[in-house]
């Protein structure tokens, strides 16, 4: 087996380049791949600093992080939860209302069978 006389070179990045690099794939129309060529890097590496980003490992000059996985909704898709969740809502109103009337039944029904209990153990005069 041959001996290496010389060790690897690691290149070291800074903090920096590497934010800079992250924030260049939050545009959804880069590939990682294009921009991992354009810089010299493996494109491993820039998803490997994408994660850390993500993490909150990697951060900027004190920015707010853009999310970058997930989508913003359109107006179409928000209206449409908004209404689906107004109707669990309401089914959920009719269901509570149910409740709270079969709950009084049975306070009532449980009141009748005291009285009609205590009718019944009074002697007759």
């Amino acid at each position: 087996m041959p001996k290496y006389n010389n060790p690897r070179r690691t290149w070291v990045y800074s903090k920096e380049f590497k934010y800079s690099a992250v924030k260049l794939t939050l545009d959804p129309d880069n590939k990682v791949k294009d921009i991992a060529a354009g810089l010299g890097v493996h494109p491993m590496m820039l998803s490997r600093w994408r994660k850390e980003y993500r993490d909150g490992a990697l951060q900027g000059d004190g920015q707010m992080r853009k999310a970058m996985s997930k989508k913003p909704k359109t107006p179409q898709q928000e209206l449409s939860e908004i209404t689906k969740l107004k109707k669990e809502n309401e089914r959920l109103k009719l269901e509570n209302d149910l409740l709270k009337k079969w709950q009084q039944y049975l306070s009532e029904q449980h009141q009748n069978d005291l009285n009609s209990s205590t009718d019944t153990d009074k002697p007759s005069a």
